[in-house]
């Protein structure tokens, strides 16, 4: 059964709680080793960038349009959810967060990783650091992010190849998206979570906000002060153009975009 969805902005988004999302996880990937040839399901995330994305590049569309679930990676999104009428959004579900909770998860359920981004040197310490996190979580394989579009199909079979059973992308936006899409009955596994930047998170390059600035939504604020420089550029362009797409689609009557799943 697909995971309900609502629209903001154009981006459909799971009124999922956490919890759900590994619970969806834990069923999903039994019924895919039950029933061997099922193509995995693609899960994505919304947020500010996610949405003026959305906009502004078609194959970017095009892949999040194949998604089976696209969750509120953002705090931003939540709150928008509340503007409009209907189902909500119940909260946020950072993928920094989602994948120590699928890590958990998996652990219980004997569930393989395979981490598929970042650098060589990134890549390495974040599995290194789930595994010392959670000692029994089976890890399947991992590469970097870093290879020409001629070698993609050796990758997507070494993944497939891996027994996988969740594979997490981190290529950033738009790439991981349009990747996963595109390789979808390839990768061999029962999930694809894109990541962005969550493996360096993992490995301890990037830190967290405190909490009160992750309640408070203004995490964006504290990764464009610690973070890459190019940050800074990325939401000042993304967050207002995002914030218009909601208010012209959603609050302003594009009743075409009012529900979607």
């Amino acid at each position: 059964m697909k995971a309900q969805h609502i629209m903001l902005g154009g981006v459909p988004v799971a009124t999922l709680t956490e919890a759900g999302l590994v619970a969806r996880m834990l069923e999903d990937c039994a019924q895919r080793r039950a029933r061997p040839g099922t193509p995995p399901v693609l899960v994505f995330d919304s947020n500010a960038q996610a949405i003026s994305l959305r906009a502004t590049d078609p194959a970017y569309a095009a892949a999040l349009s194949g998604a089976d679930i696209v969750h509120a990676d953002g705090q931003a999104v939540v709150w928008l959810s509340r503007l409009r009428r209907g189902p909500q959004v119940p909260e946020r579900t950072a993928t920094t967060d989602l994948i120590h909770a699928a890590a958990r998860a998996a652990e219980g359920a004997g569930l393989g990783f395979y981490l598929l981004g970042g650098t060589e040197e990134v890549n390495r310490r974040c599995a290194e650091r789930l595994v010392q996190l959670y000692p029994r979580l089976r890890l399947a394989g991992r590469r970097n992010g870093y290879f020409p579009c001629d070698e993609e199909a050796a990758v997507c079979d070494a993944v497939a190849a891996s027994g996988a059973d969740v594979v997490w992308v981190g290529l950033g936006k738009p790439r991981e998206q349009v990747f996963a899409h595109a390789n979808r009955e390839r990768l061999g596994c029962g999930w694809v979570v894109t990541c962005g930047g969550c493996f360096n998170f993992v490995a301890g390059d990037y830190r967290r906000a405190p909490r009160w600035m992750q309640r408070a939504g203004l995490e964006w604020l504290h990764r464009a002060a610690t973070g890459p420089r190019y940050l800074v550029g990325r939401y000042a362009v993304t967050i207002p153009h995002a914030l218009w797409q909601v208010v012209r689609r959603d609050l302003l009557g594009a009743r075409e975009d009012r529900h979607a799943g």
